[in-house]
């Protein structure tokens, strides 16, 4: 890994690993104290170690033939690092403690725990990852900058799907915020439907960082135009009060129930349904799709009521980092929580269009999105050319993970469904 001499701007290297990553480096580094005016590292001094500095300030200085880039002269605060590895950079620079210093020191050989092997902090994305960190992986373009981009054929919509920008833009705020907070609630607002062959811009806006919780919102951009808002807070772990009323319905577990696979197997010709939304392509194969879900009733073709329970997990294996599940739960919850509004209009429902204005989560648990979880929705209204459902996720010990509301536009389509909408309103 190629660390960077100084820190980029207002993002710690510390902020940008998973809490696992993290928890592992606290086992290793090595603590240092010096006083005013100590040499920290001396001009000419090769090695390989790097430095973060816990409390205090330093100084970086040199001779004057150093390169512009190298930022000599710069002052390094709390959480900044230094020390390369560079060997060059070593030999011309001296690193000069300017008040009481503590540095946490990751010794040579040990700068592998910067870069876990997460989709999150990898340069170049590889077919080891589960296909959902294919979807939800982004690139930094600049601070508080990310682009996000929809992979071809991996769940058919024919716009960008909404469960898509919760997770890209969850991700996005994520990665700007301290590793020890996790996200505990987001409201997701859906302005214009999204260009599937368009990348998507996450700007974030820094909207609160205090000691236990952080505030972010992101705006999701195309073609210069906000086609989506969410704003997300995040809390770190803290000890408090606990009870839970909600219990987990009695449902038979998800290793008995058939696969989407074979739900279409045996039914090809099944009418619309839960298995094919307003917004999907006909062409669309549910092996393409990065999320296993097993649904509850048998009746899913036939059922009038206004309530579903499926269990759901990401395909494949996904990194050891508590923010990316909690991205990728984010992700599926939208995947047919809407349509359960639909049901007591199945007569009606193929000609009836779909669209979801506003989504909120609240986490309540760790949660494990490629272990089985249940998710329970049920839609107590629509009305106004609107339907509105709420949702509860529990893990296969009953433990409530998640609740969940959505809103959304339910339309007859009197239009050809295949011209392009530009707004949701």
């Amino acid at each position: 890994m190629d660390h960077e001499s100084v820190p980029r701007a207002r993002t710690s290297l510390l902020q940008t690993l998973p809490s696992a990553s993290l928890r592992k480096i606290a086992e290793v580094v090595e603590v240092k104290r010096y006083d005013p005016g100590e040499y920290v590292i001396q001009e000419g001094v090769i090695g390989g170690d790097v430095y973060f500095i816990y409390e205090g300030l330093v100084e970086l200085s040199g001779s004057s033939d150093v390169d512009e880039g190298s930022q000599i002269g710069l002052q390094l605060k709390r959480y900044d690092y230094f020390g390369s590895g560079k060997a060059d950079l070593a030999r011309e620079v001296k690193i000069i403690a300017l008040s009481k210093l503590t540095c946490l020191v990751l010794h040579n050989g040990k700068d592998h725990l910067l870069q876990p092997k997460s989709i999150w902090n990898a340069g170049e994305i590889n077919n080891n990852f589960a296909l959902v960190e294919h979807i939800l992986h982004l690139e930094s373009i600049e601070v508080d900058i990310f682009r996000g981009v929809t992979i071809p054929g991996s769940l058919g919509f024919r716009n960008v799907f909404g469960g898509q920008l919760i997770g890209q833009a969850l991700a996005a705020a994520s990665k700007t915020v301290d590793c020890l907070k996790l996200v505990h609630s987001l409201h997701a607002y859906f302005r214009v439907t999204g260009d599937i062959d368009s990348p998507i811009i996450y700007q974030i806006g820094r909207l609160r960082d205090g000691n236990n919780f952080a505030t972010r919102q992101v705006d999701a951009i195309q073609k210069g135009v906000v086609i989506f808002t969410l704003i997300a807070s995040f809390q770190k772990e803290l000890v408090g009060f606990s009870h839970q009323e909600a219990s987990m319905p009695q449902v038979p577990a998800p290793e008995l129930l058939p696969s989407m696979e074979e739900l279409q197997n045996r039914h090809p010709n099944a009418p619309p349904s839960v298995l094919k939304s307003g917004n999907r392509s006909s062409e669309s194969k549910s092996d393409l799709w990065p999320i296993d879900i097993r649904f509850c009733e048998s009746n899913i073709f036939r059922t009038t009521e206004p309530r579903l329970k499926y269990w759901f997990k990401a395909r494949g294996v996904l990194s050891d980092d508590p923010a990316l599940h909690r991205c990728v739960v984010a992700y599926a919850s939208d995947l047919i929580m809407l349509n359960v509004s639909l049901n007591p209009h199945r007569d009606i429902r193929s000609n009836i269009r779909s669209l979801s204005l506003d989504h909120s989560i609240w986490f309540h648990r760790e949660v494990k999105a490629d272990d089985w979880l249940l998710y329970s929705i049920e839609s107590p209204s629509a009305s106004n050319g609107r339907g509105f459902v709420f949702g509860q996720m529990f893990n296969k010990k009953g433990e409530l993970i998640a609740s969940l509301a959505q809103e959304g536009a339910v339309r007859m389509m009197l239009k050809s469904p295949n011209k392009p909408i530009q707004s949701k309103i």
